[in-house]
């Protein structure tokens, strides 16, 4: 039986590309429903796409084989942004007030807008996470009401390359996929796998993926710091290939023996460990080259925590991903940051039921579509599919596109952390920023025209009058020289 309401989400992960369809209950349970894969190492690199014709492949792909298992065509998606290039950069905006100026919300969405406004050379704003406002000496998170003479806000600004963000927007428009809402990868994963608690003592949540690592600092429950490193586990696996095998190889020998951490005292030098039938390796060979691997991505991890912050973590590091599954990891980790209390958060937060295999293995690597299916609220549901129809003989759609749906745009201060506005919905701000401007100058010009016209009138009333007091004058003048001649005749 077709499935008549249904939420969607894309998630572009490093090496796949991951479809997942579910319905969430109002206890904000998740019933998945459908999940399909596509490899998408010929077309995506560290999250980022960079072959647009073959992602829009396998975006089409995914979509017709969840529109099979749920028998129903699929009206939009939530899709999900990450990868390389993602990073955080702090910036304040400043409005000075007249003295004892009541500060209203009005003056906070300028803020914000002025902020969103910030230009960075080949970046795209994605998002931006207020961290708190300056009132005078004070901050404040909400500072309306407030008496003040200046206001200062303080953003985390969400950054990523432009030409990767259009390129994310073409492949979606090219495989005709309606976009419902786009959202912060690592936001919706945080959203789901921390606790209030923890984001409000502090944590640092760590993203273990197989090109890249994704680290989120949170304190006050407000997202502190940002960043993807370009190390992930397939690193591990490229510096077990020096061993002289192929990569499967690698990744099988890293899976069955690799640990993040080996006590010295559990080595035995003398042990090998067998490459197939014909070649061994030394155990302690091995151990040196996982774990160097493994630290560096730890230090450069331990890197991105803001000063500040280092020693307000109190909930500690929280790891996920599938580079969260490695043995003694956490030991790893404890021994690199000083930091003893580590987290596996091996699945969400919210219960989730499912026939997945993937899902209900729990070990951290369908966490972030599983967030980003968490965070979807509209029904992604079409009209059902006639069972007699040709499914795969074309890429038919439900004639609603990303502009549809966005077709007016979202004040900046209404929307959710971690959305991020489609370029349609971009375009759309700009085209009314660009009729603004031009309404703008032409009534400047039509002023300074009118006061041109005005200076002219005046000009030319002035010379009337002059002309005029000096006909007078040279009238009264010729009268009292007449009189003068007439007195003299007489």
């Amino acid at each position: 039986m077709a499935a008549k309401e249904f939420i969607v989400a894309i998630e572009l992960g490093s090496t796949k590309i991951t479809g997942i369809a579910g319905k969430k209950s109002m206890d904000g349970s998740i019933q998945v429903l459908a999940v399909v894969r596509e490899d998408a190492t010929s077309c995506i690199r560290k999250g980022v796409v960079y072959n647009i014709d073959k992602t829009s492949a396998c975006l089409t792909t995914i979509i017709k084989k969840l529109k099979t298992l749920l028998k129903s065509e699929i009206s939009q998606v939530y899709v999900g942004v990450g990868g390389q290039s993602i990073r955080s950069v702090r910036n304040v905006i400043v409005k000075t007030l007249p003295d004892d100026t009541i500060i209203t919300q009005d003056m906070i969405n300028e803020l914000m807008d002025n902020n969103r406004s910030m230009t960075y050379p080949d970046l795209e704003i994605l998002d931006a996470a207020t961290q708190e406002y300056k009132v005078g000496t004070q901050y404040q998170i909400d500072p309306v009401g407030i008496q003040c003479s200046k206001l200062e806000g303080n953003f985390l600004n969400i950054l990523c390359r432009k030409s990767f963000y259009r390129n994310l927007n073409k492949c979606f428009e090219s495989a005709k996929i309606a976009i419902a809402e786009m959202f912060l990868s690592p936001i919706a994963l945080a959203h789901s796998v921390l606790t209030e608690a923890e984001k409000r003592s502090g944590c640092m949540l760590v993203d273990l993926g197989a090109d890249t690592t994704t680290v989120s600092v949170y304190y006050k429950n407000i997202l502190r710091h940002l960043a993807v490193i370009p190390l992930g586990s397939n690193n591990i696996t490229k510096d077990i290939t020096s061993l002289q095998m192929e990569e499967a190889e690698a990744e099988e020998m890293k899976i069955k023996y690799a640990s993040a951490f080996t006590e010295s005292t559990e080595i035995d030098p003398e042990a090998t460990l067998p490459i197939d039938n014909e070649r061994k390796v030394e155990l302690q060979t091995f151990i040196d080259l996982v774990e160097a691997r493994v630290n560096e991505i730890i230090q450069n991890v331990w890197c991105q925590v803001p000063q500040e912050y280092s020693d307000k973590l109190l909930s500690g590091i929280i790891l996920t991903g599938g580079g969260s599954k490695m043995k003694n990891i956490k030991k790893a980790f404890s021994n690199i940051t000083n930091i003893q209390k580590v987290r596996i958060a091996g699945t969400v937060i919210q219960n989730v039921t499912s026939t997945d295999k993937d899902v209900n293995a729990r070990d951290g690597m369908m966490n972030t579509a599983l967030g980003l299916l968490a965070k979807g609220d509209m029904n992604c549901a079409g009209s059902t599919i006639n069972p007699n129809s040709d499914l795969f003989g074309g890429n038919s759609s439900s004639g609603t596109t990303t502009t549809d749906i966005h077709n007016k745009p979202r004040n900046p201060g209404d929307m959710k952390p971690g959305v991020v506005m489609t370029e349609a919905e971009k375009q759309k701000i700009e085209e009314e920023r660009r009729r603004e401007r031009e309404e703008l100058i032409r009534r400047e010009r039509e002023a300074e025209e009118l006061r041109r016209q005005r200076e002219e009138e005046e000009k030319d009333k002035g010379g009337f009058i002059s002309r005029t007091w000096s006909s007078l004058r040279d009238f009264g003048k010729k009268l009292i020289s007449e009189e003068t001649d007439e007195d003299d005749r007489r």
